[in-house]
């Protein structure tokens, strides 16, 4: 299996509490959409490499809701959300909760723009309600499980 580094880009522009996502893969739109929505292959790739993460609900439709839990030694992390709005291979439109922060919850828009030989740009953006939660968003160690996950997620799709 070879599989191509790609740069994740990670933006936090300092006067709104956005954050952008933006990462290249080599794999279809459809292909990269189903690794996110299909709770089997979205654990295996979701998060830093030394984190194990388990389905305890998964209802991948416009309106379904989410919620796994992620182990790290004896400690436990869960997380939730809901489906707004999913447009197979092309739009993710879905909202976050770290239950340590129930107040926290993020809104995040995801789209997969096809490229040239098979391949996706993905870019999302993730919306909070102030700069400050931004900011705690990002120092909680967010961007090691984005870039890390992205890897894992690239492994993945080379062997599918």
């Amino acid at each position: 299996m070879t599989v191509t580094k790609h740069e994740t880009t990670i933006e936090a522009p300092a006067d709104r509490p956005v954050i952008e996502i933006t990462r290249e893969f080599d794999a279809t739109p459809d292909a990269v959409y189903r690794a996110h929505v299909e709770p089997d292959l979205a654990m295996a790739w979701m998060g830093p490499r030394d984190i194990t993460s388990r389905v305890e609900h998964w209802d991948a439709r416009t309106g379904g809701s989410w919620r796994y839990v992620s182990s790290r030694g004896d400690d436990t992390f869960g997380f939730y959300g809901s489906f707004h709005e999913l447009r197979p291979g092309e739009r993710i439109v879905q909202t976050f909760t770290y239950e340590g922060v129930p107040d926290g919850v993020a809104l995040e828009v995801m789209t997969l723009e096809p490229l040239d030989g098979g391949r996706t740009r993905l870019h999302a953006v993730s919306i909070v309600e102030t700069v400050e939660a931004r900011d705690a968003f990002v120092a909680s160690g967010m961007e090691t499980g984005v870039v890390e996950g992205y890897e894992a997620l690239d492994e993945l799709l080379a062997d599918r």
